[in-house]
């Protein structure tokens, strides 16, 4: 069995505070995790191995309000990592488990879309996967995106439009939706 340890008063704050940013901030990790990965249980651990990195600077980060920025960095280098190492051709499942399906509140055409998103973008590289995310879900310029995945502000570009073109042969439907409407 593991120790348990006593935490000294003054680190006390430090942990309080970082159970609130974990709990204020975990939602939007995981959204933006999901649509890297593809893969809920991948975006749970990309967060948490996020979160854990985070946890120890939390003195460093939370004094200069860098810690929501910090992570989010953490976990696109994370996943440039894991895509870098594993070269496994992805399988879409043949039907959705029946928790995506059984969305009451959104209507039929709101969920029709998003999951031809989500095969749509499972379809794409995992690095156009992470610069359309970067780009357009978390809304980065492209000198942001490339520094958030250690790549050059080229790659950016030539990984986004190659991104696009494939979301266009494959989900054609997806048209009217990308870039505002526009594709260019």
């Amino acid at each position: 069995m593991g120790q348990l340890t006593a935490v000294r008063p003054e680190q006390a704050e430090h942990v309080d505070e970082f159970d609130a940013f974990v709990r204020a901030r975990k939602p939007a990790l995981l959204r933006a995790a999901y649509l890297l990965t593809g893969d809920q249980h991948l975006a749970e651990d990309l967060v948490q191995t996020a979160l854990a990195r985070t946890h120890g600077s939390w003195n460093r980060l939370n004094d200069s309000g860098n810690a929501e920025a910090y992570t989010r960095k953490v976990m696109y280098h994370l996943q440039v990592s894991w895509w870098r190492r594993r070269r496994v051709a992805e399988v879409l499942p043949g039907e959705l488990p029946d928790r995506q399906r059984s969305r009451l509140a959104e209507d039929s055409g709101q969920i029709t879309l998003r999951i031809t998103l989500r095969a749509a973008l499972l379809r794409l590289t995992a690095k156009q996967r992470a610069v359309l995310v970067l780009r357009f879900f978390e809304d980065r310029s492209e000198v942001e995106a490339a520094d958030a995945l250690g790549v050059s502000v080229g790659t950016v570009k030539s990984q986004t439009s190659k991104a696009l073109a494939r979301l266009r042969e494959i989900a054609p439907e997806l048209e009217g939706l990308m870039i505002g409407g526009s594709t260019k």
